[in-house]
C-alpha cells in the first residue's frame, strides 16, 4: 500500500489524458442531449466541457502539492505532473471550437465585403470559379454528410435553385469530406442538381473553417457578402433574403 501511495502522482498523471478525453466526450454529449437549444448554448456547453477535461490535471496537481508538503516531490511525481499537463492541453479542442464558432459567426454577419474568390472542382471533376458567376446571386452552402440539418436543408435549396436559377441564382454545396463519400451521399441519400464542390482547388479559409453546419454564405450581384439567416431559422427567411438580392441591380 505504501508503494502505491508513493507513486500516486505518477499513476494519476498516466490516467489523466484518457480521463480528460472521457470526461470531455461524456459531458459534451450529455449537455447536448439535455439542451433545449444546442445552437444558443454552444459556448456554455464547450466551457463546461473544457472545465471537465481539466479536472484530471487539477487532481494530479493537488496530489503533487500534497506530496511536496510532506516531502520532496520524487522523480516519478514530476513525471506524473508532466503527463497530466498533456490532459490539460486537450482542453484546447473545446477552446478551439469556441474560437472557430465566434469566427464563423463574425464571417456570416459580414455585409458589403467582397466575397473571397474560389477556384475548385466539383465531385465529378468539373471546374467552378466564383468569378464566372459575376452579376448573379450566389449561395455557398457549407455542409457535411453526417449533418442532419444539412440533409433537411439540401432538398429545399435544390428546389429554390431550380425555381430561381433563371433569374440569375446559383447554389454551390461545399464540403471538406472525401469526394467519394460526397458522391455516394448525393447518389444514395440526398440528390441535388447544384454542384457539390471539393477542396481540391483554391478555397479560402472563410469557407473552409466551419464550426456549425450548415453554414450559408450569400453573395449579391456585385460580388459582395450579405448576411444569410442562420441554420436554426426558418428556411423561408433564406428564401426571402435570396429574393431580395435577386431584385437588386442586374
Amino acid at each position: 500500500m505504501a508503494t502505491v501511495s508513493s507513486y500516486r502522482v505518477l499513476i494519476a498523471g498516466i490516467l489523466s489524458p484518457p480521463a480528460a478525453a472521457f470526461f470531455g466526450m461524456r459531458v459534451y454529449r450529455n449537455l447536448t442531449r439535455a439542451s433545449a437549444d444546442p445552437d444558443k448554448d454552444f459556448l456554455f456547453r464547450l466551457s463546461l466541457t473544457a472545465l471537465a477535461m481539466a479536472v484530471p490535471f487539477i487532481v494530479t496537481l493537488a496530489l503533487a502539492i500534497g506530496d511536496r508538503r510532506r516531502h520532496a516531490l520524487t522523480t516519478s511525481g514530476r513525471i506524473g505532473l508532466v503527463l497530466a499537463l498533456v490532459s490539460l492541453a486537450l482542453t484546447w479542442f473545446p477552446i478551439r471550437g469556441a474560437i472557430e464558432r465566434a469566427r464563423q459567426t463574425r464571417n456570416l454577419a459580414l455585409r458589403g465585403v467582397t466575397a473571397p474568390p474560389f477556384d475548385t472542382v466539383d465531385v465529378f471533376g468539373k471546374q467552378h470559379r466564383l468569378e464566372d458567376h459575376a452579376g448573379q446571386v450566389v449561395l455557398v452552402n457549407v455542409w457535411a454528410t453526417w449533418c442532419s440539418p444539412c440533409k433537411k436543408e439540401m432538398p429545399k435549396l435544390d428546389r429554390l435553385y431550380q425555381d430561381r436559377k433563371g433569374e440569375g441564382f446559383m447554389v454551390f454545396g461545399l464540403s471538406t469530406e472525401d469526394v467519394e463519400e460526397q458522391r455516394r451521399f448525393n447518389q444514395e441519400q440526398v440528390s441535388v442538381s447544384y454542384p457539390l464542390l471539393t477542396m481540391a482547388g483554391k478555397v479560402p479559409d472563410m469557407y473552409r473553417n466551419t464550426a456549425q453546419y450548415p453554414a450559408n454564405f450569400l453573395i449579391d450581384r456585385a460580388g459582395r457578402l450579405q448576411p444569410a439567416p442562420g441554420a436554426g431559422e426558418p428556411f423561408e427567411k433564406l428564401e426571402a433574403a435570396v429574393s431580395s438580392l435577386l431584385k437588386g441591380a442586374r
